[in-house]
C-alpha cells in the first residue's frame, strides 16, 4: 500500500520524506529499504510490540510497514503537462492515498513559488490541477458510457454516477467531497479519479509555532472538513532532527517541546488508518510481529498473510486481545483463565488481536 507525498515546490515535502524514512528505519529496528530514489518503506510505530518483546524476549521484532513515495513537485499547468506535470500525475495514479504537504512557515531564505505563504491558495492550486485532470478523465468515460447506456444497464449506472461527479468537478469540488449513495460510491470506486483518493494534509509549521494556535493550520482544517480529509501538524525540519536521535534522546527532546508524540509518528499512524489497515500480532521467542491486513479481514485470510499453507489448512484461530494478554502477563496465562477464544473461519480479526493459528499441513 502506497502513500504519495505531494506539494508545491519548497513546502518541505522532501524534508518530510527524509525524516519519515529515517524515523521508519529507526523504529523497532526495521532496516530502511530504498526501492527507488524517491520511495521508502517506513515502520509503523507500535508501542504494543515493545511491550510484547519484554515478555517474550524474541530474537527479532518486526513492525508493520507502509510505503511512502516522494512525488515530484507541482506547478500550475501540471494537468496540461507543464513542468513535471505528466510525471506528477502518473505517480499520483499509482498511490492509494495522498499526503499533501502545505507550507505554513515563514522563511525569507526559502522562496515560495507564488511569492507569499498562503495555505488555502496553495491547496486550491494543487486541487485544481487534479480536478482538471479528473474532468478530462470523466469526459472520456462519460462519452463511452452514454453510448452504451441504452443497451447496457451497467453502463447506464456508470453514466449516472459520472454525470454527478462531472458536475461536481466542474464546480471545483474534489471527487471525495461529492455526495453519493453507497451504491454510487461502489461504482465510482472503480473509476480511479485522482481527487477521490483519501488525503491527509500535513501542515508544515515553523519550530517557533509548535504547540501554539495557528490561523494557517485552522484554515487548512476548515478545507479538510469540507473534503472529508484529515490534518496533521508537523515541523519537517524538527522532525528530521528527531529522526536522527536514539529512542531515549527522542523521548527527552519531545518532553522538552512539551509534546508526547512526534508529528511524524502521528502522521505515520494516521496514514496507516487512512488506508483502512489494521494490525494483528503474533508473539513468541523467535519473533514478535505486527501483520498488516485490511479492516474486515477474516481469520483464514489473515493466516494467509503469514503463509499460504496457513490459509489452505486453516482449522481455527486462538485469539486474545493485546490488552487482555498484557493484563495477565502472557498468552498461556490468559489461556489458563479461559480468556483465549477459539475462533473459526467467519471470525473477523480486530486490531490488536494476538493470534495463534492452528492448521493442517
Amino acid at each position: 500500500m502506497k502513500l504519495g507525498i505531494i506539494g508545491l515546490p519548497n513546502v518541505g515535502k522532501s524534508t518530510l520524506f527524509n525524516a519519515l524514512t529515517k524515523a521508519g528505519a529507526q523504529a523497532a529496528n526495521y532496516p530502511f529499504c530504498t526501492i527507488d530514489p524517491n520511495v521508502g518503506i517506513v515502520a509503523v510505530p507500535d508501542e504494543r510490540l515493545d511491550s510484547l518483546a519484554k515478555i517474550y524476549n524474541p530474537e527479532k521484532v518486526t513492525p508493520a510497514v507502509i510505503e511512502f513515495v516522494d512525488i515530484a513537485g507541482l506547478v500550475k499547468g501540471a494537468s496540461r503537462g507543464e513542468g513535471l506535470g505528466n510525471k506528477f500525475l502518473a505517480h499520483i495514479r499509482e498511490v492509494d492515498a495522498i499526503v499533501h504537504v502545505v507550507r505554513c512557515f515563514d522563511d525569507s531564505d526559502v522562496v515560495h513559488v507564488e511569492g507569499s505563504v498562503d495555505p488555502c491558495r496553495d491547496i486550491q492550486t494543487i486541487n485544481l490541477e487534479l480536478i482538471l485532470a479528473d474532468i478530462e478523465t470523466a469526459e472520456k468515460r462519460l462519452e463511452k458510457a452514454k453510448k452504451n447506456a441504452k443497451s447496457d444497464a451497467t453502463a447506464a449506472a456508470e453514466s449516472e454516477v459520472l454525470n454527478i461527479i462531472y458536475e461536481g468537478l466542474k464546480n471545483e469540488l474534489p471527487a471525495r467531497s461529492i455526495e453519493l449513495t453507497p451504491g454510487q460510491k461502489e461504482i465510482a470506486r472503480g473509476m480511479f479519479f485522482l481527487t477521490s483518493k483519501p488525503i491527509i494534509y500535513a501542515a508544515n509549521i515553523s519550530e517557533s509555532n509548535i504547540g501554539k494556535p495557528n490561523a494557517r493550520v485552522d484554515a487548512i482544517k476548515a478545507i479538510a472538513d469540507k473534503e472529508n480529509a484529515q490534518v496533521i501538524t508537523v515541523c519537517a525540519n524538527v522532525e528530521e532532527e528527531i529522526a536522527q536521535l536514539s529512542d531515549e534522546e527522542k523521548a527527552e527532546f519531545l518532553r522538552g517541546l512539551g509534546i508526547g508524540e512526534s508529528g511524524l509518528d502521528k502522521l505515520i499512524k494516521a496514514s496507516y488508518k487512512l488506508l483502512g489497515l489494521i494490525s494483528f500480532l503474533t508473539a513468541g521467542p523467535k519473533e514478535v510481529r505486527a501483520w498488516t491486513i485490511a479492516q474486515g479481514t477474516k481469520a483464514p485470510q489473515a493466516a494467509g498473510k503469514i503463509h499460504s499453507d496457513f490459509e489452505r489448512g486453516f482449522i481455527r484461530a486462538e485469539v486474545v486481545h493485546y490488552d487482555v494478554l498484557m493484563e495477565h502477563g502472557s498468552f498461556n496465562a490468559a489461556k489458563e483463565k479461559g480468556l483465549v477464544r477459539s475462533e473459526g473461519k467467519d471470525y473477523v480479526i480486530k486490531d490488536g488481536d494476538v493470534v495463534l493459528f492452528r492448521f493442517n499441513v
